[in-house]
C-alpha cells in the first residue's frame, strides 16, 4: 500500500501562517479532525483557506480548478479532460468524482443537479451573507 502524504496550508486572517504535513495511515477521521482545528484557529465556520499541496493529484485537480474554471460550472468530464490535457497524465473519472466531493463537503465548490449528473461551480468567497 502507498504512503499516504497531505499537506495542509492556511492563515487565520491575522498574519499567522500554519503548514500541516502528514505522513503514513491517515484515515478520513484524522484530517477531519485537523479541519476543525483549522475552523477554531481561524475562529470561522469557513475551510476555504484550506489550500491543497501542488505537489498532489488533489492539489493539482484544485489549482486546475482555479485556473480553468474561476467563474463557470463544470462537469467532472469537463476536470477530467483538462487535467489530462494540462498534466499529460492519465486520471480515472472515480477519482475526479471522489475529490468534487471532497471539494463540496469542505465548501470550496457548490454541487447542483443535473439530467445526467452533476455540475460543480466554485464557492464565491469573500461574500457577506
Amino acid at each position: 500500500m502507498a504512503k499516504r502524504k497531505i499537506k495542509i496550508e492556511f492563515d487565520d486572517g491575522e498574519g499567522g501562517r500554519y503548514k500541516i504535513h502528514m505522513e503514513g495511515n491517515i484515515h478520513r477521521d484524522k484530517v477531519l479532525k485537523i479541519i476543525d482545528m483549522v475552523e477554531i484557529i481561524s475562529d470561522k465556520n469557513d475551510v476555504t483557506k484550506i489550500i491543497p499541496s501542488k505537489d498532489t493529484t488533489f492539489g493539482r485537480l484544485y489549482n486546475l480548478i482555479e485556473k480553468k474554471f474561476p467563474l463557470g460550472s463544470f462537469t467532472s468530464t469537463d476536470i477530467l479532460e483538462a487535467y489530462e490535457d494540462e498534466y499529460n497524465q492519465p486520471i480515472r473519472l472515480s477519482v475526479i468524482s471522489t475529490y468534487l466531493q471532497r471539494l463540496t463537503e469542505k465548501g470550496l465548490l457548490t454541487r447542483y443537479r443535473m439530467n445526467q449528473g452533476w455540475s460543480y461551480r466554485r464557492t464565491q468567497l469573500n461574500i457577506q451573507r
